[in-house]
């Protein structure tokens, strides 16, 4: 099995989602054995964001007269598209940030949505080419959201993850998610504890 353990939270040892993938990375390794793992921390190597130049190559695939960086922005493109298609499972940390994922998170998304690699147009419509991997996605929110319909309409967190998996054909997402961590010390262990339980159970389930 090819593990992807994909961490953008930039709190380091005080991030909750980084505890969540590395129990839930634990875990696999603890069920199956020689799961080879592949780790890219985006909060420490954030790939660039995509600007007009960069456009132009990492997206348009206009290749002619690169210079260096665009050459190396390249081939960082296609190093982060293969290890997302080589892997049979991704775990993903992804905090809420304003109501969404972290730049750093985006950042790298922009770059495996590659037509022609991870997702192709037909006559009919967009066609996911990622498929047959699984995803599990893991959530922190410092309010809770999921079960709160005054609040459900301002996740474009884990609703957005889960669009974007869709349309590159990954249909196989898991969410654990540590809600309420910013309502108090009881709260957050609380929704640590219930996360952990919900880990172990994917364990059993895997």
């Amino acid at each position: 099995m090819k593990l992807l353990h994909i961490d953008s939270s930039p709190l380091g040892d005080a991030s909750v989602t980084r505890q969540l993938t590395a129990s839930i990375v634990e875990a696999f390794r603890g069920a199956e054995a020689g799961v080879e793992v592949v780790r890219r921390d985006l909060a420490v190597a954030t790939p660039d964001h995509v600007t007009g130049e960069l456009m132009q190559v990492v997206k348009f695939r206009n290749l002619e007269g690169l210079n260096a960086r665009q050459k190396a922005e390249l081939d960082l493109t296609d190093a982060l598209v293969d290890e997302f298609l080589a892997a049979d499972v991704v775990v993903i940390g992804a905090p809420m940030y304003n109501f969404t994922v972290p730049t750093q998170l985006k950042a790298w998304i922009d770059r495996i949505a590659q037509a022609g690699r991870t997702f192709r147009y037909t006559e009919t419509g967009p066609v996911g080419l990622a498929g047959g991997k699984k995803v599990i996605i893991a959530s922190a929110r410092g309010g809770v959201y999921s079960t709160n319909p005054a609040l459900a309409g301002l996740d474009h967190q884990e609703s957005y993850l889960r669009t974007v998996l869709g349309f590159l054909g990954v249909t196989d997402v898991t969410v654990i998610r540590a809600e309420g961590i910013g309502m108090g010390p009881e709260a957050r262990a609380k929704a640590l504890d219930a996360a952990q339980r919900e880990i172990e159970a994917l364990t059993v389930a895997a």
